[in-house]
C-alpha cells in the first residue's frame, strides 16, 4: 500500500471511462466479458451463455489490497487481478447487444468505483470448440493506490487467515473462486495451495486458542 487514501471516481470519470471501453463495438453485435475472481461466481448481469475461456498475456494473482468488501484500511485483504505475463483461465460471458450498455454500466459501478483496474479488450479462446472472442477484462492497474505488487505465499497466507470486510473474509474470496473453478473444470494451483495453507494456519491457531 502506498498509504494512499482510496478515492471514489465521480460519474463523469466512470462516464468517461465506460464510453472508451464501448467505442470499439459496433452496437450490435453481443460482446463478451471475462471474468477471472468473483465474476466467475457472482456475475451479477445477465448473459446469453457463458463458457471457460483462457486469455494470454496476463495471468490471475492476488496483487489488489482491499480495503473495504474483503479487508479494511488498518487490516487489508487481498482479491485477485489481472497482471502482466503468462495466461488465465477463467469464465467467458456473452451479452446481448440490447443488453451491453446496461450490463455494461453495471459492471463499470461495480468493478472500477476506485479506478484499480484497466479495461482491456483481448482475446479469449472458448475452451469448448476452440473459438475466440474477443472479450473485455478488468487488468489491474500497477499505478492504483491498492495495487500490492508481488507478494510472497507466506504474505498471502497471513493476509488470509486475517482480514475481513464488509463481504467477508478474503480467504471466503479465494475459497469461493476456487470451487467455481473447479465447477467449471479448470484448476489453478497456486491458488489451491494458498487455500490450503490458510486452512491449515486458521485450524492450528483455532488448535492453539482452544
Amino acid at each position: 500500500m502506498t498509504g494512499t487514501a482510496p478515492v471514489r471516481w465521480s460519474e463523469a470519470q466512470l462516464q468517461a471511462s465506460l464510453d472508451a471501453s464501448l467505442a470499439r463495438w459496433d452496437r450490435r453485435s453481443p460482446s463478451w466479458v471475462f471474468g477471472y475472481g468473483s465474476l466467475i461466481w457472482k456475475p451479477e448481469f445477465e448473459f446469453e451463455a457463458r463458457e471457460p475461456a483462457r486469455i494470454h498475456g496476463y495471468h490471475r494473482r492476488l496483487c489488489l489490497r482491499s480495503v473495504s468488501y474483503r479487508g479494511t484500511q488498518d487490516c487489508p485483504g487481498i482479491v485477485a487481478g489481472l497482471d502482466r505475463g503468462g495466461s488465465c483461465l477463467g469464465m467467458a460471458y456473452r451479452i446481448a447487444a440490447a443488453d451491453v450498455p446496461r450490463v455494461f454500466r453495471e459492471l463499470w459501478d461495480r468493478e472500477m468505483f476506485l479506478g484499480s483496474y484497466r479495461p482491456t479488450w483481448m482475446q479469449a479462446r472458448l475452451l469448448h470448440g476452440g473459438a475466440h472472442a474477443e472479450a473485455l477484462a478488468f487488468v489491474v492497474r500497477r499505478d492504483a493506490f491498492n495495487y500490492g505488487g508481488r507478494l510472497s505465499e507466506d504474505e498471502l497466507v497471513g493476509i488470509l487467515a486475517s482480514a475481513c470486510g464488509s463481504k467477508g473474509t478474503s480467504l471466503d474470496y479465494l475459497q469461493r473462486t476456487v470451487s467455481a473453478l473447479h465447477e467449471a473444470g479448470l484448476r489453478d494451483p497456486h491458488l489451491e495451495r494458498l487455500v490450503h495453507k490458510a486452512e491449515c494456519r486458521l485450524a492450528t491457531a483455532g488448535g492453539a486458542g482452544g
